[in-house]
């Protein structure tokens, strides 16, 4: 039986500031537009927050079963330990895509904005289907194409748009922005897993590319974040705050790019996952500052 501390540590915390940095750019977004929504902004975060711990439990479910995590460099995983039972672990997956269908349904019907429901369920079918199912797309090599739709524009954009019933320049471009370093994250994670998802055959962007040039992917999708959102210094000047959080960037592509003991890139996803807090936070002052 798995203690409450494995059943915490199976949820993966640390990749939660994925999550919550799409909900405050687009809360930004939405501020500067003058259209603040408290309680859709909160329903928002549960449903991204909800949706990632499902998604972290449904990937240790199904890599455990597939047996992609009989061994790995990395925190532990339910599953593949042994440490809680297959169909326990599945059912959190599901409990937690509930919770997230619950909340986003109550922020479809506070906004009235019905079509988003779709956007919901396709939500869970994708996080789901990463590593889940008979021909889970994660293990193609689709899991960045996703990531990058779901963490980037649809939960950034889809925050801005639920509170304002617009977008602007920096609701579409901060999506793209936080898509790419979502998208870094999980980079840096599979190249970690380079060896063992290649033996499972687990063909992820970063088997498919090499050590190598997954390194230099890694480096060109955080400088590239930060390069686009010049192209909303015309609507808002005060969004080159974000510039602020290049320090906090440099270590974590240093790492990625010299790094040849994979234990090192541990922190990384950390790093990461703070990097886009961070981004999302600045912008939410450069909004509330030229708002």
């Amino acid at each position: 039986m798995a203690t409450v501390a494995q059943w915490v540590e199976g949820a993966r915390l640390r990749t939660l500031p994925m999550a919550v940095a799409p909900v405050i750019a687009g809360t930004g977004a939405a501020v500067h537009l003058w259209q603040f929504r408290p309680v859709c902004a909160v329903l928002a975060l549960l449903v991204a927050l909800f949706l990632q711990i499902g998604v972290n439990y449904a990937n240790d479910y199904s890599d455990g079963i597939k047996g992609t995590d009989d061994s790995r460099v990395g925190p532990m995983r339910l599953t593949g330990s042994g440490a809680a039972p297959a169909r326990h672990v599945k059912l959190a997956a599901f409990a937690c895509f509930g919770l997230a269908m619950v909340s986003g349904l109550a922020l479809v019907v506070i906004t009235g904005q019905w079509w988003f429901l779709l956007i919901g369920l396709s939500a869970v079918f994708a996080a789901w289907g990463y590593t889940g199912g008979r021909r889970p797309y994660g293990y193609m090599g689709l899991g960045d194409l996703f990531v990058f739709l779901y963490f980037g524009l649809v939960a950034t954009m889809g925050t801005t748009f639920t509170q304002a019933s617009q977008l602007s320049l920096t609701a579409v471009v901060s999506s793209v922005s936080l898509g790419l370093i979502a998208c870094a994250l999980l980079m840096a994670n599979n190249l970690r897993d380079i060896p063992t998802d290649t033996e499972a055959g687990k063909l992820t962007l970063a088997v498919r590319l090499g050590g190598s040039r997954a390194r230099l992917a890694y480096a060109a999708e955080v400088g590239l974040a930060f390069a686009l959102m010049l192209f909303t210094v015309p609507e808002n000047p005060w969004n080159l705050l974000v510039l602020l959080a290049l320090p906090l960037a440099w270590p974590a592509v240093r790492t990625v790019l010299s790094a040849t003991d994979m234990g090192r890139l541990i922190p990384v996803l950390k790093q990461t996952g703070l990097l886009s807090l961070l981004f999302a936070l600045l912008l939410l002052v450069a909004s509330i500052i030229g708002a």
